[in-house]
């Protein structure tokens, strides 16, 4: 028998998540409380991979906070997905490219995630699963030196998770 801690009085965490063996359904792999102590199941690859398709189309106009009309269909189809499966959630981020000073790709990047975010609340989805972040010009996937690069640079990206932050 394992010990376990005076916070647990006595009861063994054997999975280190901070729920005693005795109340964990799934004592041997760590978990979260709202599951009982079990992990949740990973979200389908078809899913992860439509939202990614999705979330390369939407554009905005230049140099500002507007989506361009050709993007609500894209984000038709994440909104769809996320009514779809009630128990997902949405990391929105906005990035640019090194044009512009760093604190004006900030703020742009901050905008246009936020313009994701209230587009989805607008048609139905909660708050309380979407996130938004901007991350300006400090990830960039593809040089800066070239327009095709920087063209890659601008865009946004949803991340979708099946666990609430």
């Amino acid at each position: 028998m394992i010990a376990g801690s005076a916070a647990f009085n006595g009861c063994p965490d054997s999975d280190n998540d901070g729920i005693p063996d005795n109340k964990d359904k799934c004592p041997y792999v760590a978990g979260t409380a709202d599951r009982d102590g079990c992990p949740a199941p990973e979200v389908k690859t078809e899913i992860v991979r439509e939202v990614e398709r999705a979330a390369k189309a939407i554009f905005f106009e230049t140099g500002k906070a507007v989506l361009k009309k050709e993007s609500y269909t894209q984000l038709d189809i994440v909104v769809g997905i996320l009514k779809d499966n009630p128990e997902l959630y949405a990391d929105i981020e906005g990035h640019t490219d090194n044009v512009g000073s760093d604190q004006l790709n900030q703020k742009l990047s901050d905008r246009r995630a936020a313009v994701v975010r209230d587009y989805f609340i607008s048609k139905g989805i909660s708050a309380d699963r979407l996130t938004a972040t901007g991350f300006g010009e400090s990830r960039p996937i593809a040089t800066n030196e070239t327009a095709a690069g920087r063209a890659a640079n601008r865009r946004t990206v949803i991340l979708v998770r099946n666990y609430q932050k």
